[in-house]
């Protein structure tokens, strides 16, 4: 499934999993793309205002074109897409922010148009396997507004557990923002994993 480096991920790609793929962002995802990315209500939680089709483009081409985990700090991006149909439904990201402590982080947005049929825990389950069985994480965590509630039941559906809730701690689009900590160890997603298999 993945080629691990001497210090580093190479994953394999297309990730398959019961509905979906995913695999890196490519010029030909940008007007898919750009229909969520730049919808205000799509993109409210996410750490950019609503994107032209140029910058969903410039993007594509620079920060979202990571296919591989060269060192801790770094993340990649991939795009989420229906294997009946082809359809781009959103896209995902792993970050892997230290290897000492084996920490990683879990996004994602999804196009609304999509919503309530489970892809993106679905998606964010096969990172999860990425970050733990590819990366060999110990920990990955979700950070979560507190008002994106269909957000936060996307992680829970998974096991993460709620570890804070930080009020007003983050300015945020121009408010205070209070954020949600989730987490997912290791131990816990292999007993959740090695249950639902046996």
């Amino acid at each position: 499934m993945m080629a691990k480096a001497e210090r580093g991920l190479a994953p394999a790609y297309p990730i398959r999993t019961e509905r979906l793929l995913l695999r890196p962002i490519a010029p030909r995802d940008a007007p898919a793309m750009h229909v969520y990315k730049s919808d205000p209500d799509a993109v409210r939680y996410v750490p950019y205002a609503p994107l032209s089709l140029a910058e969903v483009e410039e993007r594509i081409e620079t920060t979202w074109s990571r296919t591989r985990f060269d060192e801790p700090g770094g993340g990649i991006c991939l795009a989420v897409e229906d294997r009946e149909t082809g359809a781009l439904l959103g896209d995902v990201v792993l970050f892997w922010h230290s290897e000492r402590d084996r920490a990683g982080e879990v996004g994602y947005i999804f196009d609304p148009a999509f919503a309530g049929r489970g892809y993106a825990t679905e998606a964010v389950g096969a990172l999860l396997e990425l970050g733990f069985d590819g990366l060999g994480l110990h920990r990955i965590a979700a950070r979560i507004d507190d008002r994106n509630t269909s957000s936060a039941r996307v992680v829970e559906r998974l096991g993460f557990r709620r570890e804070a809730r930080l009020v007003e701690s983050e300015w945020f689009k121009d408010e205070w923002t209070t954020m949600l900590v989730y987490a997912l160890l290791e131990d816990e997603w292999r007993g959740r994993t090695g249950a639902a298999s046996a």
